[in-house]
């Protein structure tokens, strides 16, 4: 198999990168020698036309080894993996790609995003796609009677938007010593920043050799490729403790959850918090009422196209104000849920019957996923927000018995409405060994600070002392 990018001449080695630029965030603190301003002159310079090349991306096998292969009865048909790379989801069969979903997080933690239905969406619907920047080139792992072992939602990018893990500095600082940042491997869930699995792997004896397979073919790709960097972001911790050793630089972050502990109601939640908290939520919910509003929970059949439609002006309002350009069309909404089904949670707020706020939920194993919320253009409506995408997933996740809410990223104002601050992940494999240096600095120091934070965070928290 082959593909055609609109490439640029590949940087060389950036050797000359100095060592002590950790701050990516400063410009002014990265300097330049004098033989990287010559090296930078024989870079490909942006007023120059892109090439168009052709790059293979045929893989190589794997073959797995041990005595515990020898022996054991399960064991795949035949002792050599074949890796390939498809260019949609669809060149998967469903049913293969969500067990080995399935398989990777277990039914408990079942995380919605993974799965055929949502991933297919993002690609069916034009969200995922190569015009918008997002290419896929997803990994499939087969033993020899073509049966999937493993899958990797992987895309190549030509920028860094819709990831939630920040990293415009890095391209900032790597352009200015010359590289092209650009395009990159990302494998991730499109415009989602919830942690899971992100090589998804079926059960079997050979699983640690698998995942070894597909990372070995990550990084090949990667470089038969001529990118810059490979990225995985939001990996469960123990995918992150792993890729370290496969020499993937280590980042972490900070979201803000909501932990449900055995409640049986909003009011025994709201017992656990400092009076001046639970005095203040009160105050918020109050105004719900007191504006004519009425709150409704929709799940899956319950939601209908007309409400689609209203949420979607709701989102739409909020990227226009925010960020100026939608991620997701109004197509993938209407998609997404009829794949997904009861998997979906909308919270509606209505005036005379007439949606006029909204926010979006998914089902997972054990937790509820918030990620989006969208208001009616020209409207504002105090506490709402903190109504319909707090205290609503409060409530549904008591109802539905799942352990945690996540809230979407970022956002400290969630700390005093009972979501405390938890560590997310990243790893990052970045070929100039310069650049990674200056990188692996850097990452020291923001996860020291990001440590301090949420320890900070923990210790003024919002709970009685007696709640941990």
């Amino acid at each position: 198999m082959a593909v055609v990018l609109s490439y640029c001449k590949p940087s060389p080695p950036l050797r000359r990168f100095h060592r002590r630029c950790g701050n990516l965030w400063k410009k002014g603190n990265v300097r330049s020698s004098r033989r990287s301003s010559t090296i930078t002159a024989m870079f490909w310079k942006s007023n120059k036309p892109a090439e168009v090349r052709e790059f293979d991306i045929s893989l190589r096998d794997y073959t797995l080894t041990g005595s515990d292969f020898e022996e054991a009865s399960d064991q795949p048909r035949g002792n050599v993996i074949s890796l390939s790379v498809v260019s949609s989801i669809l060149e998967i069969p469903q049913a293969e790609w969500d067990a080995c979903a399935l398989d990777s997080s277990q039914p408990e933690s079942y995380n919605p995003f993974l799965s055929y239905g949502f991933l297919s969406s993002l690609e069916e619907t034009g969200c995922a796609v190569r015009e918008t920047g997002w290419m896929p080139l997803h990994i499939v792992a087969k033993d020899e009677s073509e049966c999937i072992l493993g899958v990797v939602p992987l895309y190549l990018k030509s920028h860094s938007y819709g990831e939630f893990v920040f990293d415009h500095s890095w391209a900032d600082a790597y352009r200015s010593f010359g590289g092209r940042y650009y395009p990159k491997l990302q494998c991730c869930v499109p415009f989602t920043p919830v942690t899971g699995p992100r090589i998804l792997i079926r059960n079997n004896p050979f699983k640690d050799q698998v995942f070894d397979a597909i990372v070995s073919a990550m990084t090949e790709l990667a470089a038969k490729l001529r990118v810059s960097s490979l990225h995985i972001t939001f990996p469960s911790g123990v995918e992150w403790n792993k890729l370290k050793e496969k020499g993937f630089s280590q980042r972490i972050g900070m979201q803000y959850h909501w932990q449900n502990r055995d409640y049986k109601n909003f009011d025994e939640f709201l017992m656990d918090m400092k009076q001046s908290k639970r005095k203040n939520i009160r105050q918020e919910r109050k105004k719900i009422g007191t504006q004519n509003l009425k709150m409704r929970r929709l799940q899956g059949d319950e939601i209908k196209a007309r409400h689609w439609d209203s949420f979607y002006d709701f989102y739409r309002n909020t990227t226009d104000n925010k960020w100026g350009t939608p991620y997701l069309t109004r197509e993938f909404f209407h998609d997404m849920a009829s794949k997904l089904g009861d998997k979906v949670l909308l919270v509606l707020a209505e005036e005379n019957e007439e949606p006029v706020a909204g926010a979006l939920n998914l089902i997972g194993g054990d937790t509820l996923f918030g990620r989006l919320w969208g208001c009616r253009p020209d409207s504002y409506y105090p506490s709402l927000h903190f109504e319909a995408c707090y205290y609503q997933a409060i409530e549904a996740a008591i109802e539905l018995n799942l352990k945690t809410v996540e809230a979407g990223a970022q956002g400290e104002h969630k700390i005093q409405r009972g979501y405390l601050p938890v560590k997310t992940y990243s790893c990052h494999y970045i070929f100039d060994e310069g650049f990674k240096q200056a990188i692996d600095e850097f990452l020291v120091r923001e996860s020291n600070q990001v440590d301090f934070v949420i320890k900070l965070l923990h210790e003024d928290g919002p709970f009685k002392e007696k709640v941990d």
